[in-house]
């Protein structure tokens, strides 16, 4: 097993370990989640059995993969104004991806919903940008993440 270790700045803080999911391009965050999201019944929420598979075709590496539960890797978030209160919506139905690591500077709207989470759903993504671009280079789909309350992101893989 190998591993590597980045530093970036956490700004939704919390420590996790989850599979990572990666995406070479940004991130719609209402193209991604919103087919998923509109289909998700109560119970599944209730349940902790809603997912959020990704619906944005312009986005090849991530079309049709499953993003709840996995660390999401993505250099940035791009799209509408909605994206922070999607982000909010899929912790209110607890379908959220573990973690969002951006290899650039996050967006004030992927910020906002991640702390709008936290906060008003008591549901939270961990959130750590500026991991550099040799992140997203060395990252692969199925590595193991392991993020740390202070930034660090340990990729671990077989």
């Amino acid at each position: 097993m190998s591993q590597k270790v980045f530093k970036g700045r956490p700004f939704a803080g919390g420590a996790i370990k989850a599979e990572a999911v990666v995406s070479h391009q940004g991130f719609n965050t209402l193209a991604s989640c919103q087919k998923s999201a509109m289909g998700i019944k109560p119970k599944d929420t209730e349940a902790g059995t809603a997912k959020i598979f990704v619906s944005d075709q312009n986005n090849p590496d991530l079309f049709g993969k499953l993003i709840t539960g996995k660390a999401l890797c993505l250099p940035i978030t791009i799209g509408s104004t909605t994206g922070g209160m999607i982000l909010q919506t899929i912790c209110a139905m607890k379908a959220q991806p573990a973690a969002m690591l951006f290899s650039e500077t996050a967006d004030s709207l992927a910020t906002s919903g991640l702390i709008l989470a936290k906060v008003w759903e008591n549901n939270f993504i961990v959130g750590v940008d500026q991991l550099g671009k040799e992140f997203l280079d060395y990252v692969k789909d199925g590595d193991m993440i392991e993020v740390k309350e202070d930034g660090t992101v340990i990729v671990e893989r077989n």
